[in-house]
Protein backbone atom coordinates (compact mmCIF):
# COMPACT_ATOMS: atom_id res chain seq x y z
CA UNK A 1 0.00 0.00 0.00
CA UNK A 2 1.38 3.43 -0.91
CA UNK A 3 1.95 6.00 1.80
CA UNK A 4 2.79 9.67 1.91
CA UNK A 5 6.03 11.04 3.28
CA UNK A 6 5.88 12.90 6.63
CA UNK A 7 5.64 16.44 5.28
CA UNK A 8 5.61 17.96 8.76
CA UNK A 9 9.26 16.92 9.12
CA UNK A 10 10.38 18.85 6.04
CA UNK A 11 11.90 22.33 5.94
CA UNK A 12 11.76 24.48 2.80
CA UNK A 13 13.27 24.54 0.26
CA UNK A 14 12.50 20.95 -0.78
CA UNK A 15 13.28 19.38 -4.14
CA UNK A 16 10.28 17.78 -5.87
CA UNK A 17 10.92 14.86 -8.21
CA UNK A 18 9.53 11.57 -9.48
CA UNK A 19 11.27 8.25 -10.04
CA UNK A 20 10.25 5.52 -12.49
CA UNK A 21 11.46 2.11 -11.26
CA UNK A 22 11.06 0.32 -14.58
CA UNK A 23 14.44 -0.18 -16.22
CA UNK A 24 16.22 2.03 -16.91
CA UNK A 25 15.44 3.74 -13.59
CA UNK A 26 14.94 7.44 -14.25
CA UNK A 27 14.49 10.50 -12.06
CA UNK A 28 12.62 13.57 -13.33
CA UNK A 29 13.00 16.76 -11.31
CA UNK A 30 9.92 18.96 -11.08
CA UNK A 31 11.78 21.64 -9.12
CA UNK A 32 15.28 21.70 -7.65
CA UNK A 33 16.01 23.25 -4.27
CA UNK A 34 19.28 24.99 -3.51
CA UNK A 35 21.00 24.73 -0.10
CA UNK A 36 19.59 27.12 2.50
CA UNK A 37 21.41 29.77 4.47
CA UNK A 38 22.59 27.16 6.99
CA UNK A 39 24.37 25.29 4.20
CA UNK A 40 22.39 22.10 4.84
CA UNK A 41 21.74 19.98 1.78
CA UNK A 42 18.03 20.00 0.96
CA UNK A 43 15.78 16.98 1.12
CA UNK A 44 13.63 15.79 -1.76
CA UNK A 45 10.01 14.67 -1.89
CA UNK A 46 9.91 11.99 -4.58
CA UNK A 47 6.86 10.39 -6.16
CA UNK A 48 7.58 6.70 -6.73
CA UNK A 49 6.13 5.21 -9.92
CA UNK A 50 6.19 1.76 -11.49
CA UNK A 51 5.06 1.48 -15.10
CA UNK A 52 3.89 5.10 -14.70
CA UNK A 53 1.54 4.15 -11.82
CA UNK A 54 2.04 6.22 -8.63
CA UNK A 55 2.91 4.02 -5.66
CA UNK A 56 3.71 6.50 -2.89
CA UNK A 57 6.22 9.15 -1.87
CA UNK A 58 9.60 8.95 -0.19
CA UNK A 59 11.86 11.59 1.32
CA UNK A 60 15.54 11.27 0.38
CA UNK A 61 18.70 13.30 0.59
CA UNK A 62 19.28 15.60 -2.39
CA UNK A 63 22.92 16.72 -2.52
CA UNK A 64 23.10 20.02 -4.36
CA UNK A 65 19.34 19.72 -4.75
CA UNK A 66 19.30 16.75 -7.14
CA UNK A 67 18.17 13.18 -6.49
CA UNK A 68 20.47 10.20 -7.07
CA UNK A 69 18.53 7.52 -8.97
CA UNK A 70 20.30 4.52 -7.41
CA UNK A 71 19.90 5.51 -3.76
CA UNK A 72 16.34 6.76 -4.35
CA UNK A 73 15.37 3.45 -5.97
CA UNK A 74 16.77 1.61 -2.94
CA UNK A 75 14.69 3.81 -0.63
CA UNK A 76 11.59 3.18 -2.75
CA UNK A 77 12.05 -0.60 -2.64
CA UNK A 78 12.65 -0.42 1.11
CA UNK A 79 9.35 1.42 1.64
CA UNK A 80 7.14 -0.26 -0.94
CA UNK A 81 8.58 -3.74 -1.56
CA UNK A 82 5.28 -5.53 -0.93
CA UNK A 83 3.30 -3.21 -3.19
CA UNK A 84 5.91 -3.34 -5.95
CA UNK A 85 6.18 -7.15 -5.88
CA UNK A 86 2.40 -7.48 -5.99
CA UNK A 87 2.27 -5.16 -9.00
CA UNK A 88 5.00 -7.08 -10.82
CA UNK A 89 3.35 -10.43 -10.09
CA UNK A 90 0.11 -9.16 -11.62
CA UNK A 91 2.11 -8.14 -14.68
CA UNK A 92 3.75 -11.57 -14.89
CA UNK A 93 7.21 -10.19 -14.16
CA UNK A 94 9.89 -11.18 -11.63
CA UNK A 95 9.40 -9.49 -8.27
CA UNK A 96 12.88 -8.17 -7.55
CA UNK A 97 14.95 -5.32 -8.96
CA UNK A 98 16.18 -4.61 -11.54
CA UNK A 99 12.84 -4.73 -13.35
CA UNK A 100 13.21 -6.09 -16.87
CA UNK A 101 10.58 -7.14 -19.37
CA UNK A 102 11.02 -10.10 -21.71
CA UNK A 103 11.31 -7.64 -24.60
CA UNK A 104 12.03 -3.95 -24.39
CA UNK A 105 9.00 -3.14 -26.56
CA UNK A 106 6.56 -5.12 -24.40
CA UNK A 107 3.78 -3.06 -22.85
CA UNK A 108 3.15 -4.02 -19.20
CA UNK A 109 -0.20 -5.65 -18.56
CA UNK A 110 -1.20 -2.77 -16.29
CA UNK A 111 -0.99 -0.36 -19.22
CA UNK A 112 -2.86 -2.43 -21.78
CA UNK A 113 -6.31 -1.18 -22.62
CA UNK A 114 -8.68 -0.83 -25.53
CA UNK A 115 -9.08 2.94 -25.34
CA UNK A 116 -7.28 3.58 -28.61
CA UNK A 117 -10.09 1.86 -30.51
CA UNK A 118 -13.03 3.68 -28.95
CA UNK A 119 -11.64 6.52 -26.89
CA UNK A 120 -14.53 8.89 -26.01
CA UNK A 121 -14.08 12.55 -26.82
CA UNK A 122 -13.01 14.38 -23.67
CA UNK A 123 -13.27 18.14 -23.33
CA UNK A 124 -10.66 19.67 -21.03
CA UNK A 125 -11.84 22.98 -19.53
CA UNK A 126 -9.28 25.41 -18.14
CA UNK A 127 -10.69 28.56 -16.56
CA UNK A 128 -8.21 31.42 -16.31
CA UNK A 129 -7.94 35.14 -15.64
CA UNK A 130 -4.93 37.26 -16.54
CA UNK A 131 -2.31 34.55 -15.97
CA UNK A 132 -0.96 33.96 -19.45
CA UNK A 133 2.47 32.69 -18.39
CA UNK A 134 1.02 30.09 -16.04
CA UNK A 135 -1.60 29.11 -18.63
CA UNK A 136 1.09 28.58 -21.27
CA UNK A 137 2.85 25.99 -19.07
CA UNK A 138 -0.48 24.24 -18.45
CA UNK A 139 -1.19 24.10 -22.20
CA UNK A 140 2.28 22.70 -22.85
CA UNK A 141 1.51 19.75 -20.55
CA UNK A 142 -1.90 19.20 -22.16
CA UNK A 143 -0.29 19.10 -25.59
CA UNK A 144 1.97 16.22 -24.49
CA UNK A 145 -0.78 13.86 -23.34
CA UNK A 146 -1.01 10.42 -24.91
CA UNK A 147 -4.81 10.42 -25.16
CA UNK A 148 -5.97 10.26 -28.80
CA UNK A 149 -9.30 12.12 -28.71
CA UNK A 150 -9.63 15.37 -26.76
CA UNK A 151 -10.21 19.09 -27.09
CA UNK A 152 -9.20 21.97 -24.82
CA UNK A 153 -11.57 24.84 -24.02
CA UNK A 154 -9.95 27.91 -22.46
CA UNK A 155 -12.48 30.04 -20.58
CA UNK A 156 -11.31 33.61 -20.08
CA UNK A 157 -13.15 34.79 -16.99
CA UNK A 158 -14.04 38.50 -16.93
CA UNK A 159 -10.78 39.53 -18.62
CA UNK A 160 -9.32 43.02 -18.46
CA UNK A 161 -6.76 42.49 -21.24
CA UNK A 162 -6.54 40.37 -24.38
CA UNK A 163 -3.44 38.48 -23.15
CA UNK A 164 -5.24 35.14 -22.83
CA UNK A 165 -7.00 35.45 -26.18
CA UNK A 166 -3.71 36.34 -27.85
CA UNK A 167 -1.96 33.37 -26.27
CA UNK A 168 -4.61 30.94 -27.47
CA UNK A 169 -4.59 32.47 -30.96
CA UNK A 170 -0.83 31.95 -31.21
CA UNK A 171 -0.88 28.29 -30.12
CA UNK A 172 -0.51 25.70 -32.90
CA UNK A 173 -2.91 23.08 -31.47
CA UNK A 174 -5.97 22.57 -33.68
CA UNK A 175 -8.03 21.14 -30.80
CA UNK A 176 -7.75 24.34 -28.76
CA UNK A 177 -10.71 26.72 -28.43
CA UNK A 178 -11.29 30.01 -26.63
CA UNK A 179 -14.44 31.24 -24.88
CA UNK A 180 -15.01 34.41 -22.89
CA UNK A 181 -17.19 34.37 -19.77
CA UNK A 182 -18.07 37.92 -18.62
CA UNK A 183 -19.57 36.87 -15.29
CA UNK A 184 -16.89 36.84 -12.61
CA UNK A 185 -16.37 33.58 -10.72
CA UNK A 186 -14.86 30.17 -11.22
CA UNK A 187 -18.23 28.36 -11.20
CA UNK A 188 -19.57 30.67 -13.91
CA UNK A 189 -16.44 30.00 -15.97
CA UNK A 190 -16.81 26.25 -15.47
CA UNK A 191 -20.46 26.40 -16.52
CA UNK A 192 -19.39 28.25 -19.65
CA UNK A 193 -16.85 25.53 -20.40
CA UNK A 194 -19.44 22.85 -19.73
CA UNK A 195 -21.80 24.49 -22.20
CA UNK A 196 -19.11 24.80 -24.88
CA UNK A 197 -17.75 21.26 -24.37
CA UNK A 198 -18.34 18.79 -27.21
CA UNK A 199 -17.11 15.72 -25.33
CA UNK A 200 -19.14 13.14 -23.44
CA UNK A 201 -16.66 13.57 -20.59
CA UNK A 202 -15.60 17.02 -19.34
CA UNK A 203 -12.35 17.28 -17.36
CA UNK A 204 -11.45 20.38 -15.37
CA UNK A 205 -8.05 21.61 -14.31
CA UNK A 206 -6.50 24.94 -13.33
CA UNK A 207 -4.08 27.23 -15.13
CA UNK A 208 -1.38 26.61 -12.48
CA UNK A 209 -1.40 22.84 -13.07
CA UNK A 210 0.69 20.56 -15.27
CA UNK A 211 -1.05 17.28 -16.04
CA UNK A 212 0.61 13.90 -16.47
CA UNK A 213 0.79 12.58 -20.02
CA UNK A 214 -1.59 9.71 -19.09
CA UNK A 215 -4.05 11.97 -17.27
CA UNK A 216 -6.96 11.62 -19.68
CA UNK A 217 -6.24 7.95 -20.40
CA UNK A 218 -6.60 7.15 -16.72
CA UNK A 219 -9.71 9.30 -16.39
CA UNK A 220 -11.37 7.53 -19.32
CA UNK A 221 -10.48 4.11 -17.92
CA UNK A 222 -11.87 5.07 -14.52
CA UNK A 223 -15.28 5.96 -15.92
CA UNK A 224 -15.56 2.30 -16.92
CA UNK A 225 -15.28 1.16 -13.30
CA UNK A 226 -19.08 1.07 -12.91
CA UNK A 227 -22.10 2.11 -14.94
CA UNK A 228 -23.18 4.79 -12.48
CA UNK A 229 -19.85 6.62 -12.23
CA UNK A 230 -20.55 10.31 -12.85
CA UNK A 231 -17.29 11.80 -11.59
CA UNK A 232 -13.59 10.92 -11.47
CA UNK A 233 -11.03 12.78 -9.37
CA UNK A 234 -7.28 12.26 -9.26
CA UNK A 235 -4.03 12.66 -7.37
CA UNK A 236 -2.60 16.17 -7.05
CA UNK A 237 1.10 16.49 -6.27
CA UNK A 238 3.01 19.70 -5.52
CA UNK A 239 5.11 20.90 -8.44
CA UNK A 240 7.26 23.06 -6.20
CA UNK A 241 8.09 23.31 -2.47
CA UNK A 242 10.62 26.10 -2.53
CA UNK A 243 9.06 28.32 0.15
CA UNK A 244 7.64 27.92 3.62
CA UNK A 245 4.23 29.00 2.34
CA UNK A 246 4.19 26.26 -0.31
CA UNK A 247 5.18 23.60 2.21
CA UNK A 248 2.56 24.75 4.72
CA UNK A 249 -0.17 24.72 2.09
CA UNK A 250 0.79 21.22 0.98
CA UNK A 251 0.61 19.99 4.58
CA UNK A 252 -2.73 21.65 5.28
CA UNK A 253 -4.44 21.64 1.91
CA UNK A 254 -4.94 17.86 1.64
CA UNK A 255 -4.36 17.87 -2.13
CA UNK A 256 -3.06 14.31 -2.13
CA UNK A 257 -5.87 11.85 -1.38
CA UNK A 258 -3.78 8.68 -1.28
CA UNK A 259 -2.54 6.04 -3.70
CA UNK A 260 -5.42 3.58 -3.85
CA UNK A 261 -8.40 3.73 -6.18
CA UNK A 262 -11.71 4.24 -4.37
CA UNK A 263 -15.27 4.03 -5.63
CA UNK A 264 -17.74 5.73 -3.30
CA UNK A 265 -21.46 6.45 -3.28
CA UNK A 266 -24.28 6.91 -0.78
CA UNK A 267 -25.47 3.32 -1.09
CA UNK A 268 -23.36 0.17 -0.83
CA UNK A 269 -19.98 1.86 -1.20
CA UNK A 270 -20.05 4.37 1.64
CA UNK A 271 -16.69 5.02 3.28
CA UNK A 272 -16.39 4.62 7.04
CA UNK A 273 -16.08 8.39 7.48
CA UNK A 274 -18.99 9.37 9.79
CA UNK A 275 -19.22 12.81 8.13
CA UNK A 276 -19.62 11.40 4.61
CA UNK A 277 -20.81 12.75 2.17
CA UNK A 278 -20.22 16.23 3.55
CA UNK A 279 -16.43 15.70 3.64
CA UNK A 280 -16.17 15.41 -0.14
CA UNK A 281 -12.93 17.39 0.03
CA UNK A 282 -11.30 14.10 1.03
CA UNK A 283 -12.24 12.70 -2.38
CA UNK A 284 -10.95 15.33 -4.76
CA UNK A 285 -10.28 18.94 -5.67
CA UNK A 286 -11.18 21.24 -8.52
CA UNK A 287 -7.70 21.16 -10.04
CA UNK A 288 -8.24 17.54 -11.07
CA UNK A 289 -11.82 16.41 -11.64
CA UNK A 290 -13.90 15.08 -14.52
CA UNK A 291 -17.62 14.46 -15.05
CA UNK A 292 -19.92 12.78 -17.50
CA UNK A 293 -21.34 15.84 -19.21
CA UNK A 294 -24.94 14.64 -19.36
CA UNK A 295 -25.03 13.76 -15.66
CA UNK A 296 -23.41 16.99 -14.50
CA UNK A 297 -25.87 18.97 -16.62
CA UNK A 298 -28.72 16.90 -15.18
CA UNK A 299 -27.50 17.87 -11.69
CA UNK A 300 -27.47 21.57 -12.61
CA UNK A 301 -23.76 22.10 -13.27
CA UNK A 302 -21.80 24.31 -10.89
CA UNK A 303 -23.47 26.68 -8.43
CA UNK A 304 -22.62 30.13 -9.88
CA UNK A 305 -22.83 31.70 -6.41
CA UNK A 306 -19.65 29.81 -5.43
CA UNK A 307 -16.05 29.81 -6.58
CA UNK A 308 -12.99 32.03 -6.62
CA UNK A 309 -13.95 35.47 -7.92
CA UNK A 310 -17.26 35.57 -6.03
CA UNK A 311 -18.01 36.72 -2.50
CA UNK A 312 -18.08 33.03 -1.56
CA UNK A 313 -14.40 32.74 -2.57
CA UNK A 314 -14.53 28.99 -3.25
CA UNK A 315 -16.50 25.79 -2.79
CA UNK A 316 -17.59 25.35 -6.41
CA UNK A 317 -15.71 22.07 -6.80
CA UNK A 318 -17.05 20.65 -3.53
CA UNK A 319 -20.65 21.53 -4.40
CA UNK A 320 -20.32 19.65 -7.70
CA UNK A 321 -18.79 16.57 -6.06
CA UNK A 322 -21.48 16.62 -3.37
CA UNK A 323 -24.21 16.89 -6.00
CA UNK A 324 -22.91 13.75 -7.72
CA UNK A 325 -23.17 11.73 -4.50
CA UNK A 326 -26.43 13.28 -3.32
CA UNK A 327 -27.86 12.66 -6.78
CA UNK A 328 -27.35 8.91 -6.41
CA UNK A 329 -24.26 8.50 -8.57
CA UNK A 330 -20.81 7.10 -7.83
CA UNK A 331 -17.48 8.92 -7.68
CA UNK A 332 -14.11 7.31 -8.38
CA UNK A 333 -10.88 8.64 -6.89
CA UNK A 334 -8.14 7.49 -9.25
CA UNK A 335 -4.53 8.19 -8.19
CA UNK A 336 -3.18 7.25 -11.61
CA UNK A 337 -4.93 10.36 -13.00
CA UNK A 338 -2.10 12.61 -11.88
CA UNK A 339 -1.66 16.39 -11.93
CA UNK A 340 1.06 18.67 -10.54
CA UNK A 341 -0.07 21.89 -8.85
CA UNK A 342 2.13 24.94 -8.37
CA UNK A 343 1.25 26.44 -4.98
CA UNK A 344 1.54 30.16 -4.36
CA UNK A 345 4.90 31.15 -2.93
CA UNK A 346 4.27 33.98 -0.45
CA UNK A 347 2.99 33.87 3.13
CA UNK A 348 0.66 36.78 2.32
CA UNK A 349 -0.97 34.69 -0.40
CA UNK A 350 -1.21 31.77 2.02
CA UNK A 351 -3.02 33.94 4.57
CA UNK A 352 -5.53 35.00 1.92
CA UNK A 353 -5.95 31.37 0.86
CA UNK A 354 -6.57 30.23 4.43
CA UNK A 355 -9.36 32.78 4.79
CA UNK A 356 -10.70 31.91 1.35
CA UNK A 357 -10.71 28.18 2.12
CA UNK A 358 -12.73 28.87 5.25
CA UNK A 359 -15.26 31.05 3.46
CA UNK A 360 -15.47 28.56 0.59
CA UNK A 361 -16.06 25.65 2.95
CA UNK A 362 -18.88 27.49 4.74
CA UNK A 363 -20.36 28.52 1.39
CA UNK A 364 -20.15 24.96 0.06
CA UNK A 365 -21.99 23.50 3.06
CA UNK A 366 -24.69 26.15 2.71
CA UNK A 367 -25.03 25.56 -1.02
CA UNK A 368 -25.21 21.79 -0.49
CA UNK A 369 -28.15 22.10 1.90
CA UNK A 370 -29.94 24.72 -0.20
CA UNK A 371 -29.63 22.57 -3.33
CA UNK A 372 -30.33 19.25 -1.57
CA UNK A 373 -32.75 19.95 1.31
CA UNK A 374 -33.26 16.20 1.77
CA UNK A 375 -29.76 16.16 3.31
CA UNK A 376 -30.59 18.69 6.07
CA UNK A 377 -31.54 15.96 8.54
CA UNK A 378 -28.21 14.19 8.04
CA UNK A 379 -26.38 17.50 8.41
CA UNK A 380 -28.06 18.29 11.72
CA UNK A 381 -27.32 14.83 13.13
CA UNK A 382 -23.67 15.10 12.15
CA UNK A 383 -23.15 18.74 13.11
CA UNK A 384 -21.49 18.03 16.49
CA UNK A 385 -19.02 15.59 14.93
CA UNK A 386 -18.42 18.07 12.11
CA UNK A 387 -17.58 20.86 14.52
CA UNK A 388 -15.13 18.60 16.36
CA UNK A 389 -13.54 17.63 13.06
CA UNK A 390 -13.14 21.27 12.03
CA UNK A 391 -12.01 22.80 15.33
CA UNK A 392 -10.64 20.23 17.77
CA UNK A 393 -6.81 20.22 17.78
CA UNK A 394 -6.72 16.40 17.95
CA UNK A 395 -9.10 15.81 15.04
CA UNK A 396 -7.65 13.95 12.02
CA UNK A 397 -7.89 17.16 10.02
CA UNK A 398 -5.85 19.27 12.48
CA UNK A 399 -3.55 16.74 14.15
CA UNK A 400 -1.85 15.98 10.83
CA UNK A 401 -0.16 19.40 10.71
CA UNK A 402 -0.13 20.10 14.46
CA UNK A 403 1.83 23.19 15.46
CA UNK A 404 3.29 23.58 11.97
CA UNK A 405 0.15 25.43 10.80
CA UNK A 406 0.47 28.98 12.25
CA UNK A 407 -2.10 29.96 14.82
CA UNK A 408 -3.00 33.15 12.97
CA UNK A 409 -3.91 31.06 9.91
CA UNK A 410 -6.07 28.80 12.07
CA UNK A 411 -8.10 31.80 13.14
CA UNK A 412 -8.20 33.25 9.62
CA UNK A 413 -9.66 29.99 8.35
CA UNK A 414 -12.17 29.71 11.21
CA UNK A 415 -13.28 33.28 10.72
CA UNK A 416 -13.82 32.54 7.05
CA UNK A 417 -15.80 29.39 7.86
CA UNK A 418 -18.14 31.40 10.11
CA UNK A 419 -18.66 34.01 7.40
CA UNK A 420 -19.16 31.42 4.64
CA UNK A 421 -22.96 31.06 4.88
CA UNK A 422 -23.44 34.85 4.83
CA UNK A 423 -21.01 35.20 1.92
CA UNK A 424 -22.93 32.56 0.01
CA UNK A 425 -26.21 34.38 0.60
CA UNK A 426 -24.77 37.67 -0.65
CA UNK A 427 -23.22 35.98 -3.68
CA UNK A 428 -26.49 34.23 -4.50
CA UNK A 429 -28.41 37.52 -4.41
CA UNK A 430 -25.79 39.29 -6.53
CA UNK A 431 -25.82 36.48 -9.04
CA UNK A 432 -29.59 36.70 -9.44
CA UNK A 433 -29.59 40.48 -9.83
CA UNK A 434 -26.65 40.71 -12.22
CA UNK A 435 -27.54 41.33 -15.87
CA UNK A 436 -26.28 38.74 -18.33
CA UNK A 437 -24.43 40.13 -21.39
CA UNK A 438 -25.18 37.30 -23.78
CA UNK A 439 -23.43 38.85 -26.76
CA UNK A 440 -19.99 38.65 -25.14
CA UNK A 441 -20.03 34.97 -24.29
CA UNK A 442 -19.73 33.45 -27.74
CA UNK A 443 -16.79 31.09 -28.32
CA UNK A 444 -13.96 31.97 -30.67
CA UNK A 445 -11.56 29.93 -32.80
Amino acid sequence: MGVSAPLAELVAPVTVAEIELDEPVTVTHRSVATPGENGRAPLALVLVRLHAIPVGTVVVQAPAGEVDATSCAEAAWSCFAETLRSHLAADGLPGDPPIRRQAAADVPRCQRDSLAADAPLISVVVATRERARSLAACLDSLAEMDYPNFEVVIVDNDPVTNATAALVAERPEENLRYAREPRRGLAAAHNCGLEQARGTIVAFTDDDVAVDRRWLTEIARSFRTAADVACVTGLIMPAELQTEAQLLLEMHGQFGKGFEQRLVNCDGSRPEDPLFPFTVGKLGSGANMAFRKDRLCELGGFDPATGVGTVARGGDDLTALFSVLAGGYSLVYQPTALAWHRHRRSLESLSNQAFGYGVGLGAYLTSALVSHPQMIGQALRRAPAGLRYAFHPASPRNARVGSAWPRRLVWRERRGLALGPFAYGISRVRNRLAPYPDDTRSPQR
